[in-house]
Protein backbone atom coordinates (compact mmCIF):
# COMPACT_ATOMS: atom_id res chain seq x y z
CA UNK A 1 0.00 0.00 0.00
CA UNK A 2 1.08 3.49 -0.61
CA UNK A 3 0.20 7.17 0.18
CA UNK A 4 0.90 10.01 -1.47
CA UNK A 5 0.36 13.20 0.07
CA UNK A 6 0.44 16.75 -1.58
CA UNK A 7 -0.42 20.25 -0.17
CA UNK A 8 0.38 23.63 -2.47
CA UNK A 9 2.16 21.22 -5.67
CA UNK A 10 0.57 22.48 -9.31
CA UNK A 11 -2.89 20.86 -10.18
CA UNK A 12 -0.93 19.00 -13.13
CA UNK A 13 1.05 16.88 -11.11
CA UNK A 14 -2.41 15.90 -8.98
CA UNK A 15 -3.12 14.65 -12.46
CA UNK A 16 -0.41 12.31 -13.67
CA UNK A 17 -0.26 11.03 -9.96
CA UNK A 18 -4.08 9.73 -10.73
CA UNK A 19 -2.90 7.66 -13.72
CA UNK A 20 -1.82 5.47 -11.56
CA UNK A 21 -3.16 5.61 -7.59
CA UNK A 22 -7.08 6.81 -6.67
CA UNK A 23 -6.99 10.67 -5.16
CA UNK A 24 -9.51 9.93 -2.16
CA UNK A 25 -9.31 13.43 -1.13
CA UNK A 26 -7.70 16.33 -2.22
CA UNK A 27 -4.07 15.95 -2.37
CA UNK A 28 -3.81 12.50 -0.85
CA UNK A 29 -3.50 9.57 -3.02
CA UNK A 30 -3.49 5.87 -2.37
CA UNK A 31 -2.58 2.76 -4.57
CA UNK A 32 -0.79 -0.79 -4.44
CA UNK A 33 2.37 0.26 -7.09
CA UNK A 34 5.13 -1.70 -7.43
CA UNK A 35 8.43 -0.67 -5.70
CA UNK A 36 9.61 0.47 -9.19
CA UNK A 37 6.56 2.29 -9.86
CA UNK A 38 6.66 3.92 -6.78
CA UNK A 39 10.41 4.98 -7.18
CA UNK A 40 9.19 6.82 -10.60
CA UNK A 41 6.61 8.30 -8.84
CA UNK A 42 7.86 9.32 -5.69
CA UNK A 43 10.86 11.21 -8.49
CA UNK A 44 8.27 13.02 -10.42
CA UNK A 45 6.89 14.20 -7.11
CA UNK A 46 9.53 16.00 -5.69
CA UNK A 47 10.96 16.89 -9.54
CA UNK A 48 7.35 18.60 -10.00
CA UNK A 49 5.58 20.09 -6.84
CA UNK A 50 7.40 23.76 -7.21
CA UNK A 51 6.91 25.21 -3.96
CA UNK A 52 4.81 22.42 -2.35
CA UNK A 53 5.29 19.65 0.07
CA UNK A 54 4.83 16.05 -0.04
CA UNK A 55 4.86 12.93 1.86
CA UNK A 56 5.25 9.37 0.70
CA UNK A 57 4.72 6.34 3.38
CA UNK A 58 4.80 2.73 1.99
CA UNK A 59 4.99 -0.70 3.51
CA UNK A 60 8.03 -1.89 4.66
CA UNK A 61 9.54 -4.82 6.15
CA UNK A 62 10.20 -3.36 9.79
CA UNK A 63 8.90 -3.17 13.30
CA UNK A 64 6.52 -0.54 11.92
CA UNK A 65 5.03 -1.78 9.29
CA UNK A 66 6.19 1.29 7.33
CA UNK A 67 8.04 3.80 6.72
CA UNK A 68 7.89 7.25 5.03
CA UNK A 69 9.97 9.80 3.10
CA UNK A 70 9.18 14.03 3.17
CA UNK A 71 9.81 16.62 0.07
CA UNK A 72 10.19 20.40 1.65
CA UNK A 73 8.58 19.81 4.59
CA UNK A 74 8.82 20.73 7.85
CA UNK A 75 8.48 17.88 9.41
CA UNK A 76 10.82 15.23 8.88
CA UNK A 77 11.29 11.44 9.50
CA UNK A 78 13.94 10.57 12.54
CA UNK A 79 15.41 7.16 13.36
CA UNK A 80 15.13 6.19 17.12
CA UNK A 81 15.95 3.43 18.23
CA UNK A 82 14.95 1.52 15.33
CA UNK A 83 11.48 3.20 14.71
CA UNK A 84 10.60 5.80 12.42
CA UNK A 85 9.55 9.03 13.91
CA UNK A 86 8.87 12.55 12.82
CA UNK A 87 10.65 15.38 14.09
CA UNK A 88 8.72 18.26 14.63
CA UNK A 89 10.72 21.62 14.45
CA UNK A 90 10.37 23.33 18.25
CA UNK A 91 7.99 26.58 17.97
CA UNK A 92 9.49 29.41 19.41
CA UNK A 93 8.13 30.55 22.63
CA UNK A 94 6.54 33.85 23.30
CA UNK A 95 8.31 35.19 26.19
CA UNK A 96 6.28 37.16 28.64
CA UNK A 97 7.86 40.49 28.31
CA UNK A 98 7.51 41.35 24.72
CA UNK A 99 3.55 39.84 25.20
CA UNK A 100 1.23 43.18 26.21
CA UNK A 101 -1.88 42.84 28.40
CA UNK A 102 -4.91 43.93 27.24
CA UNK A 103 -6.73 46.57 29.19
CA UNK A 104 -10.06 46.36 29.78
CA UNK A 105 -13.09 44.18 29.40
CA UNK A 106 -13.62 41.73 26.94
CA UNK A 107 -17.10 41.87 25.04
CA UNK A 108 -18.48 39.19 26.14
CA UNK A 109 -17.53 40.21 29.75
CA UNK A 110 -18.98 43.48 29.47
CA UNK A 111 -22.34 41.52 27.73
CA UNK A 112 -22.48 39.21 30.81
CA UNK A 113 -22.02 42.11 33.36
CA UNK A 114 -23.84 44.80 32.09
CA UNK A 115 -26.93 42.37 30.77
CA UNK A 116 -26.42 43.84 27.18
CA UNK A 117 -26.51 41.34 24.11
Amino acid sequence: MTVIVLANCPAGLRGFLTRWLLEISPGVFIGAPSTRVRTVLWEEVRQYAGKGRALLVHQADNEQGFTFATHDHAWHPKEHEGLTLIHRPASKPVSDSTRTPQRGWSKASKRRRFGGR
